[in-house]
């Protein structure tokens, strides 16, 4: 074995390589400040094992980088927490390289001869930051889609070359197909070059000027190894558990919905270490943006380079740890005020509500499959997500939703003009609408011109007195209930059969019941009609043209002709019924409630 080393050795050289690299002097003795470097590059290298992993199953375009990411976290094995372990290292390294330029200006680390070392580690921490953001949108999600606009947009904005590297970023003048394998490009392949080169450089050169001894020296002279290489190992091992501790808890890392250009995204937000950014953009509106994106930072990121220099005046080095802390501070306290901000906008809490509720749909919809046009094409076609949205657009004018308007954006009450729709043909809702008080309120026709309409007359005119009348009326209420053909009472429409079948016989009354009044079945002569009531193709035909003579006829208020005026098309107008019926379908292909 020994002579094997030997030989080894005379044609590598390898004893004296790893002698350079074990045996340096560590002066005043090992520290625990100085692993930051050490767990930096293990984070690195963690990077870049996960990520050629993730790369055998990505497939960067715009129609399959979700579908590709879909399949990572939610059927390859172990693809979930290989995803996460390359998320949260890629946030653990913002942290560490804050650490490690705290320890570096501290230390005085960067004064001479030391001044192009630590403009190749700001070098380094740029490359980190753009590998964020460009990692940002390889999901191809609504967040990450949106997020990037705005950050390319910042790009737009500086002065002369701006426009056209926006465009070169873009690969157009729309987000699309090119965008997303630029940014692929720059994350997986040059951006991760460029760091590779200048580690070597940055350690080439700290080995040539050594560690910057913290003074004064409160112990002996001590070699890299073992001491200081056991420090670095086992904070690198305390980083890797928190990773995992967090991959564990979240399960990997976020996806959301499919990236929609056409879907506006109210929930976007940057990741946490740009959230100061974000909010110290709020403080420069319209044309004043430029200062906030592109001036301010420009001249905070200059006097960070200009640290070694100004380090050789006599209170240079105070000023740079004044510069430093002031600089972190105000990131803190902006990061503080975007989540104080977000967290009590309730516009926002619900569109990240939604957000979540349509990125689990998304990936309900795709453990079925997803059809050679894409996933985007069943979050398109699906009641459940597209619904709220057609409802919010068109119905929330004057219609409500259990109080919002589809979205979860509670609506002010003197905007209200019709009924609110959660619930409607249920049982309870039914009960409701026949009775001569609740009818006239915002809940049901208070706001309406119906009001004074034969419907409210009659029901104030034929208050039930009798236990009698009483039973009848609710008999009445299970039968027109029961006319809709609701999935969630399908089980208790059979089961009180009997109680319907003389609700209807009732209805069918010419001179007493429904009838007298509206088309049932095959009898009465008026409308809105009665027969199948509430069902889904009732609802489909109503939404169509309620003008038509088979609902209000002459008789309807303000409600638009949705189909007849092609305002909405057929299949618009199919999941907005669906969703207010509250019926729509799994990848299955059976109908369901929500939970």
């Amino acid at each position: 074995m020994a002579d094997l080393r030997t030989w080894l050795d005379q044609r590598t050289g390898y004893r004296g390589l790893v002698r350079e690299a074990l045996f340096e002097n560590v002066p005043g003795g090992a520290r625990w400040r100085y692993v930051w470097g050490s767990t930096l590059t293990f984070c690195f290298a963690v990077q870049v094992i996960t990520g050629l992993f993730l790369w055998m199953s990505y497939s960067p375009s715009s129609q399959t980088a979700w579908e590709s990411v879909y399949y990572i976290q939610h059927q390859m094995w172990g693809g979930w927490f290989l995803r996460g372990l390359h998320h949260f290292t890629a946030q653990a390294m913002t942290v560490l390289l804050v650490l490690h330029l705290m320890q570096v200006v501290i230390d005085g680390a960067y004064k001479a001869p030391r001044e192009v070392n630590f403009w190749f580690g700001v070098v380094l921490l740029l490359f980190t930051l753009v590998l964020s953001l460009t990692g940002y949108l390889l999901p191809w999600d609504q967040n990450g889609y949106w997020s990037t606009a705005v950050s390319t947009n910042i790009v737009g904005m500086s002065p002369i070359v701006g426009p056209a590297l926006q465009t070169l970023l873009v690969g157009g003048a729309s987000y699309g197909h090119h965008t997303l394998t630029r940014f692929f490009a720059l994350h997986a392949g040059l951006v991760p070059a460029l760091i590779v080169v200048f580690i070597v450089g940055h350690v080439a050169l700290f080995r040539r000027h050594g560690l910057t001894p913290k003074l004064p020296r409160k112990g002996p002279d001590e070699g890299f190894w073992p001491e200081q290489i056991l420090r670095d190992a086992v904070a690198c091992l305390a980083v890797l558990a928190a990773v995992v501790f967090l991959v564990v808890r979240e399960h990997g890392a976020p996806l959301g919905a499919p990236a929609d250009p056409a879907e506006q995204f109210a929930a976007a937000r940057p990741e946490w270490y740009f959230l100061f950014l974000f909010e110290f953009l709020k403080y420069f509106p319209g044309k004043l943006e430029i200062i906030g994106a592109i001036v301010v930072p420009t001249l905070l990121l200059l006097l960070l380079v200009a640290m070694p220099l100004l380090g050789g005046w006599r209170l240079g080095h105070r000023f740079n740890l004044g510069f430093l802390g002031v600089m972190l501070l105000g990131a803190g306290l902006l990061t503080w005020k975007a989540v104080a901000a977000d967290r009590g906008d309730e516009s926002y809490q619900v569109a990240r509500a939604t957000s979540r509720r349509d990125a689990a749909r998304a990936v309900e919809l795709a453990s079925a499959g997803v059809p050679i046009t894409g996933a985007l094409t069943l979050v398109r076609d699906d009641a459940y997500t597209q619904g709220p949205r057609i409802f919010s657009r068109n119905c929330a004018s004057c219609h409500r939703f259990d109080g919002h308007d589809g979205l979860g954006n509670v609506l002010p009450q003197d905007s209200i003009s019709a009924s609110d729709l959660k619930g409607f043909a249920s049982r309870a809702w039914v009960r409701g609408f026949l009775h001569p008080d609740s009818i006239l309120t915002h809940r049901y026709w208070g706001g309406t011109a119906h009001t004074e309409g034969d419907m409210a007359l009659w029901l104030a005119d034929h208050i039930p007195e009798s236990d009698e009348e009483r039973v009848t009326r609710g008999h009445v209420v299970l039968a027109l209930s029961s006319q809709a053909r609701l999935a969630s009472q399908a089980a208790l429409d059979q089961r009180d059969s009997a109680q319907i079948a003389a609700g209807i016989a009732f209805m069918r009354n010419t001179s007493t019941g429904c009838a007298e009044c509206h088309v049932f079945q095959d009898v009465g002569t008026d409308s809105p009609e009665l027969t199948g009531w509430g069902s889904r193709q009732w609802m489909i035909d109503f939404v169509h043209d309620p003008s038509h003579p088979r609902f209000f006829g002459r008789d309807n208020d303000r409600m638009p002709s949705y189909g007849k005026e092609k305002s909405l098309s057929d299949r618009e107008i199919e999941m907005v019924v669906d969703w207010i019926r509250e019926e729509w379908m799994t990848p299955k292909g059976v109908a369901r409630r929500p939970r």
